[in-house]
């Protein structure tokens, strides 16, 4: 056969004919088998990131810690199609695309760590450092083996990642929450108002006839999921703030006064204002001229207009000292006993004269003295940041050895407190807010998303602190028969009946209090008392439950409205809402811009890189994803 080849091509038909074959054979090879070879050559590519890609290893091993770091947390095991219902397989490729492109970026500025400095940033690192607080060589070969990297190839991730941080810390540095943010949310929790009302009990509209079992049974049976006994969780926890850490007894009395008098103008009320008029002369000896001509009886709004001058700048209208630009002028202005007119005064612009018409006095609406307690307080926690910092440090370092969070509060002399059923409200088993729970609302939200034995995130006080937490127990939810729940059928029944006779009720005392009948004249003619609660906040409270501060803040002021509560129906009248000024240099406001800005540079650092990876382009590789985690695809 090949004898006959050679002899073929051994003129130009002949060669004409072979190279015809030769081809096809080359493209038969290369559709159905040789160009698996070649496409093998990117069979490894997960993800393309412009110049760079995700391969499928890298993939693998990333998802393969990361999941296995997962299964320790929770203590079982967790499949692949758990991990994919969860996002876990893309959340992954997200992060290993967007360090490609951070990479390239890097590379396009120039960007490099030497090995010292690499070295340097690695031995600072607490989880590498031993008890001693020095870098601890066996930990560090630890930590890399867990990570599945040798040692060499751990400090070069490492010094990749020191790269991609300097980028993101670039792309947020000084950036800081909007004032205007930090300000509604201030103004959103200390809001407060005075609330007038009354509660209709059951009784005023009679009791409800007794249910048949028939009609138990319905009721049970169209409301069942109603009667389950809720989750219950055994918490511990510990909580480091600076109103637990701060001794408010220790502040000085002369402090405590000086704060009351910077601010009690912002907090505690409105602040002395004076209308006033004023002209600035060039000269000195025009401003002695137009005074002698004021203090004669000459009007100044008459003089203003002799000089051509826009009444907008002479008629100044209301203002605080703080509102004049030149510290100078405000304080010749309000040393004034009374209205009058001041001497000229020095400054850049000329010789300024003004005249004070008349004097709005401060109304404050607490005194020194019932202002004393929340001052010292506060005060007191100021100076306990430097030790809530030092007790925070310390209990992490305790908590990173493998100690409990007992033996953590104890190692550092203080105490945890055990809150043995806790409901996903916040609630106990009697269906009560649990009194004094720390961080409330996000404390349970916490909790409820985590499990026994998970070592989890300290959850933010609004002061600024710290609460850790353990999960030491769960009693599960779960249906109760209606047998065990026949007399609570009952009671819901007679409750349900009494609570559509009385919101019936209610709306008409909302009515007629929208129509301006004073609620004291309401209450005696339906028989019930008027109460009054003061400075209600949108925050937890042990006289009213969420639902019904909600319903407080719903209605405006000056109106009524009603809500559900335990012994009855609630109908209450908005007498006054307060707004407190905000003062961004409270603790308050200094926590709420904390806490804001790792979301806000969060959202920052999304917009940036996804600029980035769209710049860059990304393309993904769907069946290989599929094949790296063994995930079946979505249908």
């Amino acid at each position: 056969m090949l004898e006959g080849l050679r002899v073929a091509s051994q003129n130009w038909i002949g060669r004409t004919i072979m190279a015809l074959v030769m081809g096809v054979i080359v493209i038969s090879f290369s559709i159905w088998g040789v160009g698996d070879v070649f496409r093998g050559m990117t069979a490894q590519r997960l993800a393309r990131v412009g110049s760079g890609e995700v391969t499928v290893d890298t993939y693998r091993s990333a998802y393969q810690n990361e999941l296995r770091r997962i299964q320790q947390r929770m203590r079982r095991a967790i499949t692949n199609e758990e991990a994919h219902q969860s996002g876990l397989d893309l959340q992954i490729l997200e992060r290993l695309i967007t360090e490609v492109a951070l990479d390239q970026k890097a590379q396009q500025l120039g960007l490099a760590a030497s090995d010292e400095t690499t070295q340097r940033l690695l031995a600072s690192e607490k989880v590498f450092q031993g008890p001693d607080g020095k870098f601890d060589a066996a930990r560090f070969k630890q930590i890399a083996n867990d990570s599945g990297f040798t040692e060499r190839g751990f400090v070069a991730d490492q010094k990749n990642t020191y790269l991609r941080k300097m980028i993101t810390d670039i792309a947020v540095a000084g950036v800081e929450p909007p004032k205007l943010m930090v300000e509604a949310i201030y103004r959103f929790r200390n809001e407060s108002r005075t609330i007038d009302y009354v509660i209709l009990p059951p009784s005023l509209v009679g009791a409800a006839p007794t249910p048949s079992d028939e009609e138990l049974k319905k009721y049970f049976d169209e409301r069942e999921q109603t009667f389950r006994a809720k989750e219950y969780r055994k918490l511990t926890a510990l909580v480091v703030s600076p109103s637990t850490v701060g001794k408010p007894e220790s502040a000085p009395a002369e402090q405590v006064r000086k704060l009351y008098d910077e601010v009690k103008s912002k907090r505690y009320g409105t602040p002395e204002k004076r209308d006033v008029r004023q002209i600035v002369f060039k000269t000195d000896t025009e401003a002695e001229a137009a005074l002698a001509k004021l203090k004669a009886g000459a009007d100044i709004d008459a003089m203003a207009a002799e000089l051509k001058l826009n009444p907008k700048d002479v008629n100044l209208g209301l203002v605080e000292q703080r509102d004049f630009g030149d510290p100078k002028v405000g304080a010749a202005v309000f040393a004034l006993p009374e209205p009058g007119l001041t001497g000229p005064v020095h400054t850049a612009f000329g010789a300024v004269v003004s005249q004070v018409r008349s004097i709005a006095p401060a109304v404050y609406n607490k005194t020194f003295e019932q202002a004393e307690p929340e001052l010292r307080a506060e005060i007191a926690a100021q100076g306990a940041m430097p030790e809530v910092r030092r007790l925070h440090e310390a209990i992490e370092d305790q908590r990173a050895s493998g100690k409990t969070l007992a033996e953590s509060a104890n190692a550092v002399g203080l105490e945890t407190h055990v809150y043995d059923g806790v409901d996903d409200a916040g609630n106990d088993r009697s269906g009560k807010p649990i009194a004094g729970l720390p961080a409330g609302p996000d404390l349970v939200k916490a909790a409820f998303a985590s499990d026994i034995g998970v070592d989890n995130d300290t959850v933010a006080t609004r002061d600024g602190g710290y609460v850790w937490y353990e999960v030491n127990g769960i009693e599960p939810a779960r249906q109760k028969t209606f047998e065990e729940v026949k007399q609570a059928v009952a009671d819901a029944m007679r409750s349900d009946a009494a609570q559509k006779a009385l919101a019936a009720k209610a709306d008409e005392i909302v009515a007629k209090l929208n129509a301006g009948r004073p609620i004291e004249d309401v209450a005696k003619e339906v028989g019930v008392q008027t109460q009054r609660a003061n400075e209600v906040k949108r925050e937890a409270r042990p006289d009213f439950n969420t639902n019904v501060i909600v319903r407080f803040f719903d209605v405006a002021p000056r109106n009524a409205g009603s809500a559900v509560v335990d012994n009855g129906r609630l109908v209450f009248f908005v007498r006054d809402s307060k707004t407190p000024v905000f003062d961004p240099s409270s603790i308050e406001a200094k926590t709420i811009a904390e806490q804001l800005k790792p979301a806000f540079h969060n959202d920052l650092l999304e917009q940036y890189v996804g600029g980035l990876e769209k710049a860059l382009g990304v393309d993904i590789n769907q069946k290989a994803l599929e094949a790296a985690t063994g995930a079946e695809p979505d249908k």
